[in-house]
């Protein structure tokens, strides 16, 4: 029986902050138990650049994504974690649900993960698209939860992302010193906690093996803001528990363009 995979990502997200704040019980229970790596990001730390290379395992240089506008990028030729799995193996199922449009949305700047319509039509792909530019992320974000937890219970993709942006918006309005970046964490925080219950539920109940693994693209400034080369804006990590198996054991030496192959070898 092959891993599934449930990648989370976690826009903006200062992990010791929100851990040593006690805003985010869940991350700090999954990080003391599974695997946990410190992973330092490439400059300029933006989301574009920061998304493209964690999901396509690709340096900036490779998949020339600059910084938010996408201008030249290479992503066609880059393809992402769902995509190399479906192709690692055509059985696959994967499913991806994002309010950041560039992530995910055909008629945006990217996409990063790619449409593949076809398996869309065939119910191997599936792909929520919302707008937490125009609609805000505390509103968006909980409708990809839900999405994501109606998913993992109905349908159990083999591989999926998703990716919540709520912490990155307060922490670009108020700071990430401000009691409203650590309440934006703690949504964040239910979520995942219920995303954690229903892959357990589902490793007990179905006899079957899933990975959660949880990443951010970048850090902030303490007054809001990223982008450039400060310890605190490069500062990311990945953390991995296994359900229905044992933790990964993986060199703690990583890069962000390392996770689609530690991924991928997990479901080989």
């Amino acid at each position: 029986m092959k891993t599934k995979i449930l990648l989370i990502g976690i826009d903006g997200l200062i992990l010791l902050r929100a851990i040593e704040s006690g805003s985010a019980p869940t991350l700090a229970a999954l990080k003391e138990e599974g695997f946990y790596a410190p992973l330092v990001v490439e400059a300029p730390t933006w989301s574009g650049p920061g998304w493209s290379t964690i999901l396509t395992g690709s340096t900036h240089a490779e998949h020339g994504v600059k910084d938010n506008r996408f201008i030249g990028h290479n992503l066609l030729h880059r393809p992402d974690l769902l995509s190399r799995a479906y192709y690692q193996d055509q059985s696959t199922t994967t499913f991806a649900a994002a309010g950041w449009p560039p992530i995910v949305d055909p008629s945006g700047l990217g996409p990063i993960i790619h449409e593949r319509r076809e398996q869309q039509l065939a119910y191997k792909h599936r792909v929520l698209v919302r707008d937490g530019e125009t609609h805000g992320y505390k509103t968006v974000d909980a409708e990809i939860g839900h999405a994501a937890l109606f998913a993992i219970k109905n349908f159990a993709p083999d591989v999926s992302f998703v990716y919540f942006c709520g912490a990155d918006e307060v922490g670009h309005v108020r700071g990430v010193v401000d009691n409203h970046y650590l309440e934006a964490i703690t949504r964040i925080d239910n979520m995942v906690a219920q995303l954690e219950f229903a892959v357990a539920h589902r490793a007990i109940e179905n006899g079957e093996q899933w990975l959660i693994v949880l990443t951010t693209d970048h850090g902030h400034v303490d007054a809001g803001g990223h982008g450039g080369d400060s310890e605190q804006e490069r500062a990311s990590f990945v953390i991995a528990v296994g359900r229905g198996r044992s933790h990964p054991e993986w060199n703690v030496e990583q890069r962000p363009e390392n996770l689609v192959e530690l991924l991928l070898a997990e479901r080989a």
